[in-house]
């Protein structure tokens, strides 16, 4: 199976700690690297992470908020200093372009690279990257600002071909694209074959949603359904749903409501507040609602 996994950078929230980086994370996806959110300290992640720079073809951003976007920049400097030839995608709130064009010119003259950016409508679910095998959707959040979460989709493969069922009935290689797209086959002796004889269902596609900045949203769910893997910010336990309320943010029990809801295969939670030392308490108060909960932490990859 082709890898899909998810490598956090980062996933303190706002205020900066020596415990956690701000946001940022890669999602590879069948040799594809795609960035969301770059925060300060994301190019140390990097590189304790041993993922290439030059691999990382688009970065999404959430919202543009400093913990969320201030990493942005230095990167792409650091991709002029490496010689970086191959374009660079960023997807984000149309406001971000205009300061992001200013701080190019004065910072990042002469990059022998193209930065091309793409406005995303934050209040939108609409498809904004596709290619062959993944699509890249946004998910409206609910924020202080403009704010958007990102759903990445495998496409559907092929069915798998059963090479001894070929290798029985002698049938030449230049048929098997053809018996992946639903031909059967008939022998010379005029039986017909059935499709369904010669190969076994593909694999179901993956799915990664990442929500992050935003109030509990009760409908979030029917956007994210079946989901292989949720990250939902977990800023605060309940014990501080009124600081939740006040700036936007979520707590633990509810990010666990909407993988619950939304029947994830697994949630992943981050973002925490500056004040919790320990993050067991986010952990313990997901598990109630949703046992498949677990914390990210720096360094950590996840397999979706």
């Amino acid at each position: 199976m082709e890898p899909f996994r998810v490598y956090i950078l980062g996933c303190g929230s706002a205020l900066p700690t020596l415990k956690h980086f701000a946001s940022s994370q890669v999602v590879e996806i069948r040799g594809k690297f795609f960035m969301i959110d770059c925060g300060e300290g994301t190019q140390i992640q990097l590189r304790r992470s041993h993922l290439r720079f030059t691999k990382i073809s688009a970065v999404f951003i959430s919202h543009l908020h400093g913990d969320h976007c201030f990493g942005l920049i230095g990167m792409i400097s650091t991709f002029g200093m490496l010689g970086r030839t191959a374009p660079l995608h960023v997807y984000a709130d149309r406001a971000l372009e205009p300061m992001l064009r200013m701080q190019l010119d004065m910072f990042c003259r002469g990059l022998e690279f193209e930065v091309v950016f793409h406005a995303v409508d934050t209040t939108v679910n609409r498809v904004i990257y596709e290619d062959k095998s993944v699509t890249v959707e946004t998910i409206p959040l609910d924020h202080r600002i403009a704010c958007c979460g990102f759903l990445f989709r495998e496409k559907p493969t092929l069915p798998h071909i059963l090479r001894d069922m070929i290798d029985y009935y002698g049938i030449p290689v230049s048929q098997i694209n053809n018996i992946k797209m639903g031909s059967g086959w008939v022998t010379a002796e005029g039986d017909v074959i059935a499709n369904s004889r010669l190969v076994t269902a593909s694999t179901p596609p993956r799915s990664y949603a990442y929500c992050s900045d935003t109030r509990y949203l009760p409908g979030l769910h029917e956007l994210v359904r079946d989901v292989s893997l949720l990250y939902h910010e977990s800023t605060y336990t309940n014990d501080h749903a009124d600081r939740a309320r006040m700036y936007y943010h979520s707590t633990a029990a509810e990010a666990a409501a909407v993988a619950r809801d939304a029947h994830a295969g697994r949630l992943l939670l981050g973002h925490y507040s500056a004040r919790y030392d320990h993050e067991e308490l986010i952990l313990q108060e997901a598990q109630q609602l949703f046992p498949e909960s677990a914390l990210a932490k720096e360094g950590l990859i996840v397999d979706v």
